[in-house]
């Protein structure tokens, strides 16, 4: 079993930043593929971005591309997203999620078998 908890989320302006981290505790951490998914109310939950065990390959959604930022530090458990030049179309509950299968399938969230509760991110204009 593993446990994801997600932390940093807040309230911004437009054109903030935003550093969003997720610790893992049980198996191990740096076996497992990471994503960072998010969901609007009303929508459908939506790939963010995602990386692989060793932050060697990491994957964008086309409107995070240049602006935010995955990565991982395997010995303190955690993924973070960076998250710069926000909009208010980026307000939602942010997850992180684990894949442990060794198969990386980024942008699906059905690829991962763990999910973290969720932290809310909220950008005004």
């Amino acid at each position: 079993q593993v446990r994801l908890v997600e932390s940093g989320g807040g309230s911004v302006q437009a054109g903030d930043s935003l550093k969003l981290s997720c610790t893992a505790s049980g198996r191990a951490f740096g076996g497992s593929t990471m994503g960072w998914f998010r969901q609007a109310p009303g929508e459908e939950r939506e790939f963010v971005t995602g990386v692989t065990r060793t932050g060697a390959i990491t994957a964008y959604a086309d409107s995070v591309k240049g602006r935010f930022t995955i990565s991982r530090d395997n010995a303190k458990n955690t993924v973070y997203l960076q998250m710069n030049r926000l909009k208010p179309e980026d307000t939602a509950v942010y997850y992180c999620a684990a894949d442990e299968s060794g198969v990386v399938v980024f942008r699906s969230p059905r690829s991962y078998e763990y999910w973290g509760q969720g932290t809310q991110v909220t950008v005004s204009s």
